[in-house]
């Protein structure tokens, strides 16, 4: 039995950022086994099939492949499907009425203790806001990612240190669920 899988990167094909191209992402996967390898945008969203029922180990795997192949570190979150479709159904704000650039979550590589965020003035931050789900953040910025006060205080190293965290916005998100439904 497989089970079908996201493969999230972090931090490749961004301004000043790691360039890791679509194809060759298609091909590390199907060399590292898995089969109905596809990608979405070029931003490090990847889906795949394995028959694996390890998320990390799927991870720690990919990392290294894409060590070996582009010689540089690629933090790698691995999500299955039934994951991400709960994340997306578990949305705390109204995504159906929102712009998918106002809406984005944040996957980590583990739980999150709302302590960690305890210091942050959601107040200061409004009308942006924050919750915390499973294993993720959702974050509401009205004026989008990049304009967002409050994106750059949860980003800050107090609140993320040790964690492996890579965001997306809404229309990703939804985009992901769909490819890892079929």
């Amino acid at each position: 039995m497989t089970t079908t899988y996201a493969a999230l990167l972090r931090g490749i094909n961004v301004s000043g950022g790691k360039r890791v191209p679509m194809p060759e992402l298609r091909t590390v996967l199907t060399e590292l086994g898995h089969t109905g390898v596809a990608t979405y945008l070029q931003s490090g969203n990847a889906v795949f099939r394995s028959g694996s029922d390890d998320e990390g180990a799927l991870a720690a795997g990919l990392e290294q492949a894409l060590r070996r192949r582009f010689g540089f570190a690629v933090d790698c979150l691995v999500r299955d499907a039934g994951y991400l479709a709960a994340v997306a159904d578990a949305c705390p704000f109204p995504a159906a009425e929102l712009e998918g650039k106002q809406l984005h979550v944040t996957y980590f590589d583990r739980p999150v203790d709302a302590g960690r965020f305890a210091d942050l003035a959601a107040a200061e931050f409004l009308p942006e806001e924050f919750r915390l789900g499973d294993r993720c953040l959702y974050l509401y910025a009205p004026d989008g990612l990049g304009r967002s006060k409050l994106a750059v205080a949860l980003g800050r190293p107090r609140h993320v240190k040790g964690l492996t965290a890579t965001s997306r916005n809404w229309n990703t998100v939804v985009k992901l669920v769909e490819m890892t439904r079929g």
